[in-house]
């Protein structure tokens, strides 16, 4: 009996794909990345739209909300993400305006939804899920969030004796969205999209 064949999301390399049981993974011979198994669509797309999901209603709370109160010389004053970069584009600095919202806002949302629609929703045509597939992959490796949220940590050090400041409350949100957002990634197989 012929197997299945399976292509290794790691290495690449194809391989026959027996029959597994309850319990018992499959792994690549080449580099013994664990291969998902046929038919686990359902599970791996759920786990993936679960984080996607909540990632997505995360995001809202991060940007809009404050996510940092600063006092200097006894005036105080607070932004969230999306005012600080409204800030930016009042003041002229167009270019860090522009790059900050392409890639703490706009990029890391249509991640988001891309991996919802992947995941969970299924609108577009089965012609279209290789486009959006790529679309996915692209957005996801300019999507910035993770590291506007290590350049706050530096701040926090850089800046801590010259300008009194707190995190606000969309710093807790910001954090749950990060994270919700790589487990997203992390669960989704792009092999079971393409399982009926």
């Amino acid at each position: 009996m012929q197997h299945p064949l399976k292509s290794c999301h790691c290495c690449g390399l194809i391989q026959q794909a027996p029959e597994v049981t309850d319990g018992q993974t499959l792994h690549c011979v080449r580099c013994s990345s664990r291969i998902a198994e046929l038919g686990c669509r359902i599970k791996t797309a759920s786990r993936t739209a679960a984080a996607a999901v909540g990632a997505f209603f995360l995001f809202w709370p991060a940007i809009l909300l404050p996510i940092l109160r600063i006092e200097q010389l006894g005036i105080t004053h607070q932004s969230s993400i999306l005012g600080g970069t409204l800030e930016l584009f009042r003041h002229g600095s167009y270019f860090v305006g522009g790059v900050v919202l392409l890639f703490s806002i706009i990029f890391p949302l249509t991640k988001i939804v891309l991996l919802i629609e992947l995941s969970l929703l299924e609108i577009f045509h089965r012609k279209h899920k290789a486009f959006t597939l790529r679309m996915m992959e692209h957005f996801g490796k300019w999507s910035m969030m993770d590291v506007m949220l290590l350049a706050f940590l530096v701040m926090l050090v850089k800046l801590g004796d010259m300008v009194e400041f707190s995190f606000g409350p969309a710093i807790f949100a910001f954090t749950l969205c990060v994270a919700m957002s790589m487990l997203a990634s992390l669960s989704f197989d792009p092999h079971a999209i393409w399982e009926d």
